[in-house]
């Protein structure tokens, strides 16, 4: 069974066993509108969480992605990298940032379920 986790800052990340996806939320994809551009870290890079992983460019503007957890990258998804859109279309599927193994997975009990980031994003509307 895998469990879906959320930031303040609207990074999400599914955990399976000691390896988990990361990506940003439906509501970050939105706040940033049509997205032209994805930087994604590369493989074997250690991230500690809170860490600046990735960049996100928007025709509004450019936004930094934080690591929602410690570990080492395992695997990007390229195809984001040629389809900067899909962030939009599927932000919380397809459109996966990257994979990491967790060195801390204790950090997540620091995170969100989806009820607590629901409630959350109701705050700032």
């Amino acid at each position: 069974m895998s469990d879906m986790r959320f930031t303040k800052d609207h990074e999400w990340i599914k955990v399976e066993g000691d390896t988990g996806t990361v990506g940003i939320t439906d509501y970050a994809q939105h706040a940033l509108g049509d997205l032209v551009f994805v930087e994604l870290p590369e493989p074997g890079r250690g991230l500690k969480q809170g860490d600046e992983c990735a960049v996100v460019e928007s025709v509004k503007a450019a936004s930094e992605v934080y690591a929602p957890a410690s570990g080492s990258v395992l695997k990007a998804n390229d195809a984001l990298t040629g389809q900067p859109g899909l962030v939009n279309e599927s932000p919380e599927a397809q459109a996966w940032f990257f994979t990491i193994a967790l060195s801390d997975p204790a950090e997540l009990s620091a995170l969100m379920d989806r009820a607590a980031y629901d409630e959350y994003v109701k705050g700032l509307e």
